[in-house]
């Protein structure tokens, strides 16, 4: 059997194009799941780009679907495509951690030691008076990298165990608002492309 004959075989027409087909879906929802969230974080250059891609991608999915209408299993891995895309997407998108947010800390406790020490890693700290339903409480916020979440629950928990806390997605924070560290990365970053430009 030649090589060109696997394609027109009936065992690829049953096994080997669903397989493409989902894998095709699986491949275009997770980049569209992801350009929904870059649009959300108001990247708005990286997302027609990969938009571009996405489409592509599906239109050879849905012709091949349309092709091989005669073929229920054609169907099924369209759709199994699509569910295992979306979950990738999100997936992915958590491990990269795109974005700022803002963490809210409400405390009975005293907050200022808590507040010290983010401070002391780096981070802009902000503390209000504030009256819960059992009295007097003190709201903590920061603004920081999505990624350093998980750095900063461990020093909330150490210092105030009992504090409600929440995490918000922003969609911009001017570069005041940043932690030290991020605003100095931003900066470093916007010095080189400029240098780039210049030269």
């Amino acid at each position: 059997m030649e090589f060109a004959d696997i394609f027109q075989s009936e065992e690829f027409k049953l096994y080997g194009i669903p397989f493409l087909i989902c894998l095709a879906r699986i491949t275009d929802v997770t980049i569209g799941t992801m350009r929904i969230i870059f649009i959300s974080k108001g990247m708005k250059y990286l997302a027609p780009i990969i938009g571009f891609f996405e489409i592509c991608i599906w239109l050879t999915a849905i012709t091949q679907v349309m092709e091989n209408l005669t073929h229920i299993s054609n169907f099924f891995a369209y759709a199994l495509g699509y569910s295992i895309g979306n979950f990738l997407g999100i997936l992915i998108e958590g491990k990269l951690a795109i974005g700022t947010v803002v963490v809210r800390i409400i405390t009975k406790k005293d907050s200022h030691a808590l507040a010290a020490k983010l401070r002391g890693s780096g981070y802009s700290v902000t503390i209000l008076d504030a009256e819960g339903n059992t009295g007097a409480v003190n709201v903590v916020f920061t603004v920081i990298k999505r990624a350093d979440v998980q750095k900063i629950l461990p020093i909330i928990l150490h210092y105030n165990p009992n504090a409600v806390y929440s995490i918000e997605d922003i969609r911009y924070v001017s570069e005041h608002g940043l932690p030290s560290n991020a605003a100095k990365s931003k900066r470093n970053i916007i010095n080189f492309l400029a240098r780039g430009i210049r030269k």
